[in-house]
């Protein structure tokens, strides 16, 4: 959202409460900000320029990515390089804790990224690579050679998983993440803010840039199940259905931390009930039915 959806002023006061709150794990891409008048990078900027503002750093893990940027695609060795170097710039720090493979490359091959990241570990650019929109061949395939010297080996995986994006992660990519101790850190946790309740049956859209496309994908009885199911329980438990959502993902096997966004200091509230939100065996088994 920072620089795109929310300006300068605005992702500062989001960003001080996130941090006032106890957190401390960011995530945010090279691309992000493409949206807004400061172009991609502009996401980037903006953090840096809050961490640089309140001495902050050390307190912090930042996670970027590289791969999907306009003026940057793919995920050659000299992509990734250049990638680095300018995300370090505009985020005025040494080391990114966490680089992501934004998404797949299958130009690319798998041993000239992994040993791009691996040389980045080296140098003490990043401290771990991570994997994001890969399939579960793929990210299968990057484990093996991952282990290989020289390689960097992917510690965290990124998908598109929430209460309405479930086949494309429960299954075999959450397998491979079990089985190889990977971090899942599903981003869209609330699918494009569908799932806090701001859509209604009537198809009136909020002024969001993403509400068209909410409502071609979830404007159907499944999703409104799910609204339906998650409007209970969070009656139940007096919160919001954006903390009922995020409690779900917390509570399946794989997932470390479900990434989601913030506009305001008041949204932001309602996100960080989830972490304290512990859901009953039969308040996620009426989930799982309502999204199966």
């Amino acid at each position: 959202m920072f620089g795109w959806t929310i300006d300068e002023e605005r992702s500062f006061a989001v960003l001080d409460a996130y941090a006032q709150a106890g957190g401390n794990f960011i995530d945010t891409a090279d691309s992000y900000g493409r949206g807004g008048p400061g172009g991609a990078g502009e996401s980037e900027r903006i953090l840096g320029r809050w961490m640089a503002s309140r001495g902050n750093r050390n307190e912090l893990v930042i996670a970027t990515k590289v791969g999907m940027s306009p003026d940057l695609r793919g995920l050659s060795e000299a992509t990734i390089a250049r990638g680095i170097e300018a995300s370090l710039e505009r985020l005025g720090i040494d080391t990114v804790d966490l680089y992501y493979a934004h998404k797949d490359d299958p130009d690319t091959p798998l041993e000239e990224t992994l040993g791009a990241f691996g040389q980045l570990i080296g140098e003490g650019k990043i401290r771990h690579a991570a994997a994001s929109n890969y399939s579960a061949s793929r990210l299968s395939e990057a484990l093996g050679i991952g282990e290989r010297a020289g390689m960097a080996r992917y510690e965290a995986l990124q998908p598109h998983y929430n209460l309405m994006e479930r086949t494309g992660y429960e299954g075999e990519l959450a397998g491979i993440c079990e089985q190889n101790g990977l971090a899942c850190l599903p981003y869209f946790g609330l699918a494009k803010g569908f799932l806090t309740g701001k859509y209604s049956r009537d198809g009136q859209l909020p002024d969001s840039p993403r509400a068209q496309s909410v409502r071609d994908s979830y404007f159907n009885e499944r999703g409104f199940a799910v609204l339906d199911a998650l409007s209970e329980i969070a009656g139940e438990h007096e919160t919001s259905l954006a903390a009922v959502a995020l409690a779900w993902l917390l509570a399946q096997r794989t997932v470390v931390a479900p990434i989601a966004s913030a506009t305001s200091i008041e949204q932001l509230a309602e996100l960080l009930a989830s972490v304290e939100l512990r859901l009953t065996p039969e308040e996620l088994a009426q989930l799982d039915a309502a999204s199966g």
